[in-house]
């Protein structure tokens, strides 16, 4: 941000000085060399008219001789020359390292002399400025001035120069002013940046200075941190929620269900099988409330992600669930790419891949097969759990992720409601997908972790204890 600021006040700036430095230094140039060509003009037309009283009035030269003598003392050329190319008067004209030479006075008085009037021309450093005595028919002769154009030129390059040295100095200035402002707001927003990101990466404690920057910012600031307040509030209430209602509810259902095996004892059978069936209800309604908590935990956290080596952990959740797999006579294999590391909480991919094979082994009839397989995406790490069960149809995969969403399920109907709540929190995304050849495919696509250092020490950790 700061770097497109400071560019783009520059770039700014420097337009702005373009479109007024250029045209000003232009016309004052012009101003300049016109003021020097009029100066010249006006001094040959004074030396031809005093010229014009000697020449054609037959008055003495006395005014015409000063004003040659007075050229020479200023540096200048000044000739008189009469209609037959006589030199009547004429000073600083040598051409020896002062004055500009025979040749340019002699091209000058021979323009003046073919009935075009006033001559300039321009040899070197000196400007000629031709200016016949008399008019027309009465042309008695020439009056020559040369001046050298040095002096004007340095005058110029320093002008300019203070034009250019104006010019940098405005651009230096607009540099470290852009540079401030960036900065005054770079700053700011930089912080909020990175504690927006570590409040979502589950960093609840995390506040945002608003003492710096613009009025508009720290508003901004102040009202992130109500809202981090207050989301820290609310989690940490879901939280004690959660464990109270999970240590309220398990309690009394273990407390029945001890009762109910200290009935079993010395029932008789008709009421052993009654007292079974309650026991089993009394299972499946622990089940219940252990997915209800499992639930309610990944929709009250916010999870702080650190990465996870995908294939040791595939690895490890294989072997967890394969005397499960052997005993029901199915398959579990597991292929993909080594070294992808992905980003999760700390147990939640553990509780992921859990619920998905524990769902896929259900669903496969003895003989079938699971598949757990990985490969990478686009900034993006992508595992598929497919099995060739009976599969599911698109009414209920529409809803396979709402809380008893499924009314095919055979168990409570939360487990996929657990693996999409946690997935999401975590910052990826689930799918349902039909299996080639039958059967029921969940694909996540989880965040891919960019860490060099973190994601080779991932690969030397799976390469010694993943398979």
């Amino acid at each position: 941000m700061t770097r497109r600021v400071c560019a783009g006040v520059i770039l700014l700036v420097g337009v702005i000085l373009m479109l007024a430095v250029v045209p000003l230094g232009w016309s004052m140039v012009h101003s300049e060399r016109t003021s020097f060509r009029n100066a010249i003009s006006d001094a040959a037309a004074s030396l031809s008219a005093a010229a014009e009283e000697a020449l054609s009035d037959h008055h003495p030269g006395t005014e015409m001789t000063r004003l040659v003598r007075r050229a020479v003392t200023q540096g200048d050329c000044a000739a008189v020359y009469d209609i037959t190319g006589r030199t009547v008067d004429a000073g600083g004209c040598s051409g020896t390292g002062h004055g500009p030479g025979r040749a340019p006075v002699e091209r000058a008085r021979r323009a003046a002399l073919s009935g075009r009037g006033t001559h300039e021309t321009q040899d070197g450093h000196w400007l000629t400025v031709a200016v016949p005595v008399g008019e027309g028919a009465d042309t008695t002769g020439v009056a020559v001035l040369s001046r050298s154009t040095e002096d004007l030129d340095d005058r110029i390059l320093i002008m300019l120069s203070w034009l250019v040295l104006i010019a940098i100095v405005g651009i230096a200035g607009a540099a470290m002013m852009s540079l401030w402002l960036a900065r005054w707001i770079g700053r700011p927003l930089h912080t909020l940046d990175n504690a927006a990101q570590s409040l979502g990466d589950g960093d609840l404690g995390v506040r945002a200075p608003a003492n710096s920057g613009p009025p508009e910012l720290r508003r901004l600031a102040t009202t992130f941190n109500t809202m981090a307040a207050r989301t820290e509030s609310l989690v940490h209430g879901h939280r004690a929620v959660v464990a109270d209602v999970s240590h309220q509810l398990r309690t009394p259902l273990a407390a029945l269900r001890l009762r109910l095996d200290l009935l079993a004892d010395d029932a008789e059978e008709q009421m052993a099988i009654e007292l079974a069936g309650a026991q089993d209800e009394i299972v499946r309604l622990s089940r219940l409330v252990d997915g209800l908590l499992a639930v309610a935990r990944s929709e009250n956290s916010v999870p702080r992600l650190l990465p996870v080596p995908i294939d040791r952990l595939i690895a490890e959740r294989a072997a967890a669930w394969e005397p499960v797999a052997d005993e029901r006579h199915i398959t579990l294999s597991t292929r993909g790419q080594r070294g992808l590391v992905a980003l999760f909480a700390r147990g939640g991919l553990e509780q992921v891949l859990d619920n998905l094979i524990d769902n896929a082994l259900e669903a496969v009839q003895p003989g079938g097969h699971v598949r757990l397989s990985t490969r990478p995406g686009r900034d993006s790490v992508v595992v598929r759990v497919a099995d060739d069960g009976p599969g599911m149809t698109p009414a209920a995969r529409s809803a396979a992720f709402r809380r008893f969403g499924n009314p095919e399920a055979s168990g409570a109907g939360l487990g996929l409601a657990i693996v999409h709540r946690l997935v999401t929190a975590n910052g990826g995304t689930v799918a349902l997908q039909d299996s080639p050849g039958g059967g029921l495919t969940v694909v996540l696509t989880l965040r891919a972790h960019r860490g060099v250092a973190d994601h080779h020490e991932a690969r030397d950790q799976a390469a010694g204890g993943g398979e």
